[in-house]
């Protein structure tokens, strides 16, 4: 199932490696012990004072382990080569097309950008074939020396108007801009301190709703706390703005201060629709009638509890079809009522099946459509007529499909278009035609051709983890790679929000293969690659299966001789931090190298962050003794040991984040600094200049990438990687 931007944590691309290499290092953090006591048990923090960001002293050394970490990096030779070749690879595509929105009466809105832009231009065609108009470059947004990046956009269903975010230098604070896309002259009225601003349009398309952050300081643990729903009439200074919910104006509701309100008006049954947003997939929906929008008091009906494990739904006029995972852990669709819903007894349209998971669905004037995926790295595509008649046929696909996104315009619409990928094969955007079971290409990007690829080989394995459990692994490699048990391995994983790493193609991710390398996926517990229960196999107390299914399939890796311990690089992002922290420091004799990006490093703490509370719905509670202990057990920065030689390990952050705030990962560097007893580099990287890496330029995410691949060759001993750093 496709996550909304709120649930969505991004997925890394790349993993890293290490050996030893001795170094002049920076001095170590100065310590600062407090005690803390969770139901009768001491915990000390000996980096607490890190934690103040306002200190010039932790900003200073956060700054001197930078300076060093980019001295060291940036003197591997191999480095640039591999940049060269992502130029090189860039190159080859005359135009990227993504973010792509399509109006009801066919206006397609877009991102491109070519070889010559750092990140993507906003443009506009009336229809598939039509004219291409370029509506805005971010790089003449603004006259300063800041680079702007367009996040997300909002067109109107007509296509006559357009809000976007647009954020400097991968902030997470992005402005808001309403653009009339007829004369592609800008409202007057900016709305600040947006990040998934949700913009919801209203009849008329003169008003819309829209959700702003309580402040602009990405660090203020308030900052998506009580948040409040506003209704923006165009042309009006936005500090005149309505409010239309928050939490004080329904305190029947009990929401609480963590649940981010998302309201939207949908056109098709004229509802107003509130969800109440965590990181929890289990929706809390409220229904209400569209006409009551202006009302001083909104007649909110619950449509939608958790224990329904409603995770999507799609209306009609008069029915609603919901995606559930309720008595069906590989999921189910479901209809009810729209004016008189009743979920408890919901007709079931699609019936769970035990040998995949639905994974999405879409309703067009021809029926449902909606794809099932096997391990999370293979997908089905399925139809299902809605007329009496209703029998459920396999549309056979024009290519194998590792990866499907599925999309439609709208119920009253026969568009219906498929977008098919895999570990090995770029994406290919397909238009299906029910009436004469055709696909057509409908592609926006250039094609490019990688003959360097032509000769990868991928393996889709289960392995068997450390309680008996079938972990999918898969494996991609050149198929002339000598398999003597001594290559570099790049093993990636996340295991988080029910989120699955499905197969994807990307030439950069691709490249260590070029230099003889192994890449590897775990699908880990924690993940949704196998439904709903595999979501919580690792979650909160269940935990530890995350980072013990990634040592199990390191441990399978040697022992069928793709690698050996001193050639293995662990690497997640995010959350998948929890996931790398944990295995090396679980198992610091298996790795030769860990990198946990923007990760995850102390989550005991994480409720002192700007996005924590939201996060104790997948992690699990201070407040609570059993999830407080699960927390303590899965918080890598107080689980380091003095004394072990732990492997090498880089470690980024980003200052601007408010997801990990940058206080996480440099904690555990200076603690994994202290202890280590190895010779192994214990480097940290923070950008100042950036936030979580969702919104990087081009030339960013090709260093940071360029940064992993180097440092895992140097330290795997890869032969064309060395240090010249003194």
């Amino acid at each position: 199932m496709k996550l909304s931007k709120l649930n969505l944590f991004l997925i890394g691309l790349i993993f890293i490696g290490c050996t030893s290499n001795k170094l002049q290092k920076p001095p170590l953090a100065p310590r600062e012990e407090i005690v803390d006591t969770y139901f009768g048990v001491n915990l000390t923090d000996p980096y607490r004072n890190m934690e103040n960001l306002k200190d010039i002293n932790v900003i200073n050394w956060m700054k001197e382990q930078s300076d060093y970490t980019r001295k060291v990096i940036n003197s591997i030779t191999g480095r640039q080569q591999l940049l060269d070749k992502m130029e090189e690879f860039d190159n080859r595509r005359t135009e990227k097309v993504y973010n792509l929105k399509v109006t009801e009466n066919d206006y397609h809105f877009y991102l491109k950008r070519t070889p010559d832009d750092e990140t993507g231009k906003l443009y506009y065609r009336n229809g598939y074939e039509g004219v291409e108009t370029l509506l805005l470059d971010p790089e003449n947004y603004k006259d300063d020396t800041l680079n702007y990046i367009i996040n997300y956009i909002y067109p109107t269903d007509d296509g006559s108007k357009i809000a976007l975010e647009i954020s400097p230098n991968g902030s997470e604070n992005a402005d808001l801009l309403i653009m009339d896309v007829a004369t592609k002259e800008f409202y007057p009225e900016i709305i600040d301190r947006i990040w998934f601003a949700e913009v919801s349009w209203l009849p008329g398309n003169e008003k819309f709703l829209y959700l702003p952050m309580q402040t602009k300081d990405v660090h203020d643990t308030n900052r998506f706390l009580d948040l409040i729903v506003f209704i923006h009439n165009l042309g009006e200074d936005f500090d005149n703005d309505k409010p239309i919910f928050s939490s004080a104006m329904y305190p029947n509701l009990k929401v609480e201060s963590k649940e981010i309100p998302v309201v939207i008006f949908d056109k098709t049954s004229d509802k107003l629709f509130l969800k109440l947003e965590t990181v929890e997939l289990n929706k809390e929906i409220y229904i209400a009638n569209g006409s009551e929008i202006d009302n001083k008091v909104i007649n909110w009906m619950k449509l939608f509890d958790r224990e329904d494990e409603v995770q999507d739904f799609i209306t009609t006029k008069d029915e609603i079809f919901a995606y559930t995972s309720k008595n069906a852990p590989n999921f189910k669709i479901i209809k009810t009522s729209l004016d008189k819903p009743d979920i408890k007894n919901a007709t079931t349209v699609v019936e769970e099946v035990s040998e995949g998971k639905i994974e999405s669905f879409v309703i067009t004037s021809e029926g449902l459509f909606y794809n099932l995926s096997k391990n999370g790295v293979s997908q089905e595509l399925y139809f299902l007529s809605l007329n009496k008649n209703r029998k459920v046929v396999q549309i056979h696909l024009p290519t194998m499909a590792g990866n499907m996104d599925i999309s439609a315009k709208g119920i009253e619409y026969p568009d219906f278009w498929v977008v098919i990928n895999g570990w090995t094969s770029d994406k290919i955007r397909y238009r299906y035609r029910t009436a004469n079971n055709e696909f057509s290409k409908e592609m926006l990007s250039a094609e490019a051709e990688y003959p360097e690829y032509e000769n990868l080989v991928v393996k889709e394995l289960m392995i068997t983890s450390h309680d008996g459990e079938k972990v999918p692994l898969s494996i991609i490699y050149d198929k002339n790679l000598k398999m003597d048990g001594n290559n570099s391995v790049f093993l990636h994983g996340y295991g988080s929000y029910g989120a699955s790493i499905n197969p994807f193609f990307n030439p950069i991710y691709l490249l260590p293969t070029t230099k003889g390398a192994i890449l590897a996926v775990a699908h880990v517990r924690g993940g949704g690659e196998l439904g709903y229960n595999w979501h919580k196999g690792g979650y909160k107390t269940t935990k530890p299966n995350t980072w013990k299914d990634l040592i199990a399939c390191a441990e399978y890796l040697i022992q069928e001789k793709y690698t050996v311990a001193s050639k293995i690089a662990i690497n997640g992002r995010s959350a998948g931090g929890i996931m790398v922290g944990r295995a090396m420091t679980e198992r610091p004799d298996l790795f030769a190298v860990a990198i946990p990006e923007v990760g995850v490093m102390n989550p005991i703490r994480a409720e002192n962050t700007p996005s924590g509370q939201a996060n104790t719905a997948e992690f699990g509670t201070v407040k609570d003794s059993l999830e407080c202990m699960a927390l303590i057990n899965m918080d890598s920065y107080h689980n380091i040991r003095e004394g072990v030689e732990y492997p090498a390990t880089y470690i980024t952050a980003g200052f601007n984040d408010s997801r990990v705030v940058v206080w996480s990962p440099a904690k555990f560097a200076a603690r994994l600094m202290a202890a280590n007893t190895s010779d192994n580099p214990i480097l940290l990287w923070v950008d100042f200049e950036s936030g979580h890496g969702i919104s990087d330029s081009k030339t960013k995410y090709f260093e940071s990438t360029a940064d992993i691949v180097s440092f895992t060759f140097w330290q795997t001993g890869h032969p064309g990687f060395h240090a010249n750093f003194k």
